[in-house]
């Protein structure tokens, strides 16, 4: 599986997804630490990419346009140490199959792990 890393999030989580197996890239090796998030989206779309931050206007994005993917792991609840980011991305990967976090929204926190398929009914 392939990632992109926003900037919110620490490029040391390139080394956890490469012992899982995965491939990643940080936003910021190639060029785009200034794109919007709109861009990062499209970006992430156009090479199947799971995008990995802690900036809540992806999930939004994601919703308001009924989009069917990319998948987001949103990491939530205040600041974390490159080594909590670390474990709990870990845990994610161990615990949340490759077609959940392919085509949902993966909300990470310190107690817990849940996710919404995509695209988001608006209309439950």
């Amino acid at each position: 599986m392939k990632f992109l890393l926003d900037m919110p999030v620490s490029p040391s989580l390139l080394n956890v997804l490469q012992a899982n197996g995965h491939e990643g890239v940080h936003a910021h090796q190639i060029g785009k630490d200034q794109a919007p998030d709109v861009e990062l989206l499209s970006l992430a779309r156009r090479e199947d990419r799971v995008v990995i931050t802690a900036d809540l206007d992806f999930p939004r994005l994601l919703a308001l346009s009924l989009a069917e993917g990319p998948g987001v792991i949103l990491f939530r609840g205040g600041n974390y140490s490159d080594s909590e980011m670390c474990d709990l991305l870990e845990r994610v990967l161990s615990e949340i199959s490759s077609e959940i976090l392919e085509s949902s929204i993966c909300v990470v926190d310190k107690n817990r792990i849940r996710f919404t398929r995509l695209p988001i009914d608006r209309n439950p």
